[in-house]
């Protein structure tokens, strides 16, 4: 191989298996993939890219470790899942020319990392976004279906062995359902309900037309629509912009009877103004995977309330996830490799 057809380094930051790795290499052979098993924490469990809190690197091995990293042109995986492990490589490579993050909201650590504005021009920060959309999709379906079936109700009579007149349960084919976010998950949310028979309307900055959404909404046109809607699905990532976009005032326009749903970012809905809205009915129940802050702490109302469940960030976890990032990872390799536009990539301004 000449000098011009030389590799392109990938280093794997975080642990990924050993066959994933290989499977990466088939899939785009351009690629030298650089790991060492014994420098990164083992996973506790899948999609685990933190890894056992308990593994600790001798000198030597943290020294190995920082040289591995900063010889990469490509990374998989910010090191050590760390905004200071990554603007300290960032500073050290001249070289580094893409990272991609493991999360769907790795914008938020890159943001942490603090890097000027060259390293950010120099570099191009993906994530794994629309990885997660078919599970989160899932969860979104079931947390509106449980709250069009009463599933508190449910819960409640049986645990109290009482069997109540017959009560009737809402049907999703006459619900309309507002999507609050078209990207990768809330087009794969869209695809499903508009499947199962709802009306599907969806925000969209851009207008472009997503499949199975009937009505494009515009994201300050949220209050005016939400009296028209019978559940909210919110799926957008957590930025400035975002923040609270789910507030008081769009909480206050919603039917009474609606259902809401999370499975981008807590911090995307006002937790106090939601609490306010379940208890004097205008949310007849919340299905939330995501929180304003996480672990959820033992002291919020949430865990207690009759018509909240309560799942711990948990919807998109499943066995297939590091495949699954592990072939996006191969997918953008070949089009950097070939100067095509990489898919999900960090905008440096908002950090999405």
């Amino acid at each position: 191989m000449g000098e011009s057809e030389k590799r392109i380094r990938a280093v794997v930051a975080v642990p990924l298996a050993e066959e994933l790795c290989r499977l990466i290499e088939e899939r785009e052979p351009r690629l030298e993939v650089v790991r060492d098993h014994t420098l990164v924490p083992p996973m506790r469990g899948p999609a685990d890219w933190s890894g056992d809190p308990d593994f600790r690197r001798s000198p030597e091995q943290q020294a190995a470790y920082d040289a591995m990293v900063d010889s990469a042109d490509v990374l998989f995986g910010i090191p050590d899942v760390d905004a200071a492990a990554l603007a300290r490589t960032v500073a050290a490579n001249p070289r580094l020319r893409w990272v991609m993050t493991t999360a769907a909201g790795g914008g938020s650590t890159v943001q942490a990392a603090g890097l000027d504005r060259a390293a950010l021009d120099r570099i191009v920060f993906t994530t794994s976004a629309g990885v997660h959309g078919g599970t989160l999709a899932e969860f979104a379906v079931f947390a509106v279906l449980a709250g069009a079936k009463g599933l508190p109700r449910l819960l409640a009579d049986q645990g109290e062995r009482r069997w109540p007149d017959r009560w009737e349960m809402r049907q999703l084919d006459e619900m309309t359902v507002l999507v609050v976010g078209l990207g990768g998950i809330g087009a794969e949310c869209a695809r499903r309900f508009d499947a199962l028979g709802a009306r599907v309307w969806g925000t969209s900055r851009s207008g472009r037309a997503v499949e199975g959404v009937e009505r494009l909404i515009a994201p300050d046109e949220l209050v005016e629509v939400a009296p028209h809607v019978d559940a909210l699905v919110v799926t957008l990532p957590g930025t400035a912009q975002t923040r609270h976009l789910i507030g008081e005032d769009v909480l206050a326009a919603v039917r009474p009877g609606a259902v809401v749903t999370n499975v981008g970012r807590g911090s995307v809905i006002d937790e106090q103004a939601l609490l306010r809205a379940l208890d004097d009915g205008r949310i007849a129940f919340a299905g939330l995977d995501v929180f304003e802050q996480e672990p959820l702490p033992a002291a919020s109302p949430l865990w207690a309330h009759p018509r909240v469940l309560v799942s711990p960030h948990t919807a998109a976890l499943s066995a297939k996830e590091e495949e699954r990032i592990a072939r996006r990872f191969a997918e953008n390799a070949t089009r950097f490799l070939d100067g095509r536009e990489l898919r999900a990539v960090v905008d440096t301004v908002e950090f999405y």
